[in-house]
């Protein structure tokens, strides 16, 4: 695995181990780019390890909430509402306009009570939600999408 910087190398190797701890077999790691994969419920995280300015590195957990959805401005003032509320994390809408939840945290700072945290609520969220939008806007949970 090629790294970008000795920073996104070092963070990356410290919370590896972390998360094998903490998901076990529901873990899935990339042998080609610091990327690590958790599912759980009709949910699945995923956690990259990337840098940031110079000296730092974020660790990046997101989790694709609904695919293939017709984005309106009442989803996008609920989806803005509900971000007021949720305090650890947001949600956001991809490059292909899907509809995301994500959270980061500071590398260097990182310990594995604070990743674990991160990971797990960003997997909560997309799981509780995805429902409740589906059946309001349409779309499908991503999950459902990847599994056809």
């Amino acid at each position: 695995m090629e790294f970008k910087t000795p920073g996104q190398a070092e963070v990356y190797q410290r919370i590896l181990p972390w998360m094998h701890e903490l998901f076990g077999d529901s873990l899935v790691v990339f042998e080609d780019e610091p990327l690590l994969i958790v599912n759980f419920g009709s949910a699945v995280a995923s956690t990259r390890v990337v840098p940031w300015y110079q000296e730092e590195t974020l660790i990046t957990t997101r989790s694709y909430v609904v695919t293939d959805i017709q984005i309106t401005a009442e989803l996008s003032y609920y989806l803005l509402r509900e971000n007021n509320s949720i305090y650890f994390g947001r949600f956001a809408y991809d490059s292909e306009d899907d509809i995301v939840f994500e959270h980061s945290l500071a590398g260097t700072a990182c310990d594995r009570l604070a990743l674990n945290h991160s990971v797990i609520t960003v997997v909560r969220i997309a799981d509780t939600y995805d429902d409740e939008i589906v059946a309001r806007w349409g779309g499908q949970r991503a999950l459902d999408r990847w599994a056809s």
